[in-house]
Formats: structure tokens, C-alpha cells, sequence
């Protein structure tokens, strides 16, 4: 198709390499910020910066940048993906070999989720130089994702113009994610008895011994085909010779199921509530019992689009009209599209070519955001040409 012929390789190859190089943490996503400003402003957009970096200690905020639509009466489009990448990525240097670019083994490469923005920098690009006919589009750019969403959660979607749209932000190509879990943050601290540990460790309650004991006869990593449950961070001691008196622990479960999520939660509690339970000690009278305090959070809603959505059937016939294979599958990972589709924002995540994320193993095949970007092409014209 025209559209398709349209989209310049060696472009949208020079933008990942350049996005790649930037290095953006979480909270610190403003040299990448500038760059893309910079770009979508030349590109025709009016570009806003909002407030959410000044509410999470960052450098910057959530990027909205508005694009005019080309005819009157077809409804706005949203595209989304966000700025930040996890560590390592002080020093991200990218290597190309054929399609592939992959990390050098020192850093992650950043496709998650740069991918996804260059396949949407790449299809507005197309639509405003072929002068394909679109509705109004917003292109969201958002900070902190990899820290739990943070940045979708500080965006006041009453700016958006757009209510319906894409999220990209997913392994694998020509997959649209429909379902994604709902989260459970947790924090477990344990309490014990300081003692010293040659002299009189019979007088102690090793706080660490307890929280060892909880984690060993718990339920982690893939509980079930819905729900996973993961213990991230153990903090606690003072030194080798004094038994610990306390511990701190960070934990999450993901379900895709919300009667998973809370029996996988309440679970993990039970699991430090017994251990705890089997740790006495009197020192000098007095009886001292082990303890535990639970602190759970919803981290994010599920997502849950129908197949009959009219966002899945857009999507369904944009890939048959460029005939490309295309399904709809669930995923183990939330993105901005859970926090956006429960604040009414018809929404689902489109997989945009980015493979073994969260390693320094990172890599992207060229021709897979290349399928994307002229995915997002067909998918804005069909939406406009639907509308008319």
C-alpha cells in the first residue's frame, strides 16, 4: 500500500539509534524530553509539559504534544508510550547487525520503549506527508512507567482530546494486548530481638530467620497460568555479630484474575503471620515474640478489553488491510494503558517490536517497527475514514 511505501527506513533507523543513546532513567527522562520536544514541534505539533515530574522528585514531566487533523468531524486518536528505561542505561551503545540492534552487553538497549515511540514519530511523519486524511491526533508521552506506572497515574487525562487510541509499550509484533493484571505493592517489615550473636544468640529473635522462613514456604514466581508473585528487595542487619531485630521486605503479585490477585496476597501475609508465630524467646522474665507488619497497595487496575471493543476491530482490520498476521493476547505486565483505560479511555497496548526487555540482552529487529509504524499509519487513516 501507498502508506506503507511511504515509511523511510533509514529514518525511523536514525531516530531509534539517536532515542537509544539518550540515556532516561526514571526521574530523569529531561534530555530525552528536549529532544522530543524539539522534534514533534517541527513536526507541526503544539507541545505541553505538565506537572507530574514536580510530584515524583523527577526533571521533567509528561510530555502532551496535539497534532491538527487534516478534516473536520473525525474524532481525535491517542498515542502513547513513555520516555524512561530501567538500568542500566548510563551508557547505552547501540550495535547494528543487518535488521537486528541489539545492545553491546553493558546496558539495556531502550526499545522499551523507544521502539514504540519512533514506530509513532514515524507514523504521524507518514500521515502528515502523504496528506492522508486523520482526525486529530495526541501523542502522550509519559515518565517513570518502569516505576510503576507513576507518571500515567499524575496525568490528568481531562487534557486529552482523544478517547480513544493506542498504547505502545509490548514485546513481540502485530499483537494487540487486550488483558493485562492487576498489582498488589507490598511492603512486609519483621520485627525481632537484638542479641549478640557469639555471647548470647539464645537471647535473640533473628528477624531474618523469620522472613527466611516465610519466603521458603511461599508461593512466588509463576503461582498459576493468571497470577505471578515476586519478593524484589530484602533489606535488614546491622552487622555479622548482632542478631537482627528488623527486616524489610518489597514484594508484588500480578493477576489477571482479581480473585488470584487477593487469595495470592493474603497468602504471602499468612506466610509471615506463622512464621513469626513460631519465634519466642524470655529474656530475664519477659516473653518476646516475634512480629510482622503488612502494608498492600494497589499498584494498578487490570485491563480488560473486549474482543467486539471497536478499538480491537479497528486494529483488526487495519492489519487486514496491509494483510499482516494479527492477534490479541493477554500479557503478565501492566502498562500505561491499565491506568488509562480505568479512568475511561478506550485503550489497549499494541506491541511494538521490542524483545528481551529488562536485560542487558535487549534487541529489536528493524522490519518489526517497521510493521508497526505502518500498523498505527493504517489504524489513524481507518479511524478517520470511519468517522466520515
Amino acid at each position: 500500500m501507498a502508506n506503507r511505501d511511504a515509511i523511510k527506513r533509514d529514518r525511523l533507523v536514525d531516530e531509534f539509534l539517536d532515542l537509544a543513546r539518550i540515556s532516561s532513567p526514571s526521574k530523569r527522562e529531561g534530555a530525552i524530553a528536549k529532544r522530543l520536544t524539539a522534534t514533534l514541534e517541527r513536526m507541526g505539533a503544539t507541545v505541553e509539559v505538565d506537572d507530574a515530574g514536580d510530584k515524583v522528585g523527577g526533571d521533567v514531566g509528561n510530555l502532551l504534544a496535539r497534532f491538527p487533523g487534516s478534516g473536520p468531524r473525525v474524532a481525535p486518536f491517542l498515542l502513547c508510550g513513555h520516555m524512561d528505561t530501567v538500568a542500566p542505561c548510563e551508557r547505552v551503545t547501540p550495535v547494528v547487525d543487518g535488521d537486528v540492534i541489539r545492545t553491546d552487553g553493558t546496558s539495556v538497549l531502550g526499545g522499551d520503549d523507544k521502539a514504540g515511540i519512533v514506530a509513532i514519530l514515524e507514523a504521524v511523519r507518514v500521515l502528515r506527508e502523504t496528506q492522508t486524511p486523520h482526525g486529530p491526533i495526541d501523542v502522550l508521552l509519559t515518565i517513570c512507567e518502569e516505576m510503576g506506572l507513576v507518571g500515567a497515574k499524575h496525568f490528568d487525562v481531562g487534557r486529552l482530546r482523544a478517547r480513544r487510541g493506542l498504547v505502545l509499550d509490548c514485546d513481540g509484533v502485530s499483537e494487540l494486548i487486550t488483558r493485562a493484571p492487576a498489582a498488589n505493592r507490598m511492603q512486609f517489615t519483621v520485627h525481632g530481638l537484638e542479641a549478640h550473636a557469639g555471647i548470647a544468640p539464645e537471647q535473640g529473635l533473628s528477624a531474618i530467620k523469620v522472613a527466611g522462613e516465610a519466603i521458603a514456604a511461599m508461593r512466588l514466581g509463576r503461582v498459576d497460568a493468571e497470577t505471578t508473585a515476586n519478593i524484589g528487595r530484602i533489606e535488614g542487619g546491622l552487622a555479622s555479630n548482632i542478631i537482627p531485630n528488623r527486616v524489610h521486605l518489597r514484594a508484588e503479585a500480578r493477576s489477571l484474575s482479581e480473585a488470584g490477585l487477593e487469595a495470592q496476597t493474603r497468602h504471602m501475609a499468612e506466610c509471615f503471620e506463622r512464621a513469626a508465630a513460631r519465634h519466642r524467646v524470655t529474656v530475664e522474665g519477659r516473653e518476646h515474640a516475634a512480629r510482622f507488619e503488612a502494608r498492600v497497595d494497589r499498584d494498578y487496575d487490570a485491563l480488560s478489553v473486549a474482543d467486539s471493543a471497536p478499538i480491537v476491530r479497528l486494529m483488526v482490520r487495519a492489519s487486514e488491510r496491509l494483510g499482516a498476521p494479527f492477534r490479541t493476547r493477554a500479557t503478565g505486565g501492566g502498562s500505561d494503558a491499565n491506568v488509562f483505560a480505568g479512568r475511561g479511555v478506550e485503550v489497549a497496548n499494541l506491541a511494538c517490536g521490542m524483545r528481551e526487555i529488562h536485560t542487558v540482552h535487549e534487541w529489536v529487529d528493524v522490519k518489526d517497527m517497521l510493521e508497526t509504524a505502518s500498523l498505527l499509519v493504517e489504524v489513524v487513516r481507518l479511524h478517520a475514514e470511519e468517522a466520515r
